[in-house]
């Protein structure tokens, strides 16, 4: 059964073809932030959140693909129970890295999976991470030299790039970092036969 991730990130293609899945790619185009402040009014966690979008995406692709699996995958950053998002501009990237150094963070990365109209699979992969204690000067430096890539990015930093060194300590699975609880979803790609096992 064809395979389409409904994203636009590249590295969860790439991850996906690092692992050796066939997959296509069609962009969902949903509207992130009304289904963010709409959940949140209702005081919904932030794993919910990351459950939801995940969904949503999912769900806006697989209604004109039905027959196929369709993933949708999201990623938000849990700060202390509050949500914080891709920031805005270096101001705001500099401001939320200050304000989580020397606290922990988690990143919650949802995948959904539907087929014939409906999810047939999910996965909300936790890591917590804690920030070192680094500098204004670093943080402001680290952001005018990266934004261009982090500006995609919850919280403001990849830890796959330079933003390992904001870094104190890492508890959890890489590859919910980068965005998708990739084992699980191979655990039940396998399980299904749709990729060899």
């Amino acid at each position: 059964m064809p395979l389409i991730l409904a994203s636009g990130s590249e590295i969860r293609a790439q991850l996906l073809r690092n692992a050796g899945v066939p997959f296509n790619i069609e962009i969902a185009r949903v509207d992130e932030k009304m289904i963010k402040e709409s959940l949140l009014a209702e005081g919904a966690s932030p794993r919910d959140i990351a459950d939801a979008l995940a969904e949503s995406k999912a769900r806006k692709v697989a209604s004109k693909h039905p027959d196929a699996m369709v993933l949708g995958c999201d990623q938000v950053l849990d700060f202390q129970g509050a949500l914080l998002s891709k920031p805005d501009s270096p101001d705001q990237a500099i401001s939320q890295i200050k304000s989580m150094r020397g606290e922990r963070h988690s990143l919650l990365s949802a995948a959904v999976i539907y087929n014939e109209g409906k999810p047939i699979w999910r996965h909300v992969g936790q890591v917590r991470l804690r920030m070192r204690q680094a500098s204004d000067s670093y943080i402001q430096d680290y952001v005018t030299r990266n934004w261009d890539s982090i500006r995609h990015s919850v919280g403001g930093y990849k830890l796959e790039e330079e933003g390992v060194r904001l870094f104190h300590s890492i508890e959890g699975d890489y590859f919910n970092v980068l965005g998708m609880p990739l084992l699980e979803l191979l655990a039940f790609l396998t399980l299904r036969g749709e990729i060899d096992s």
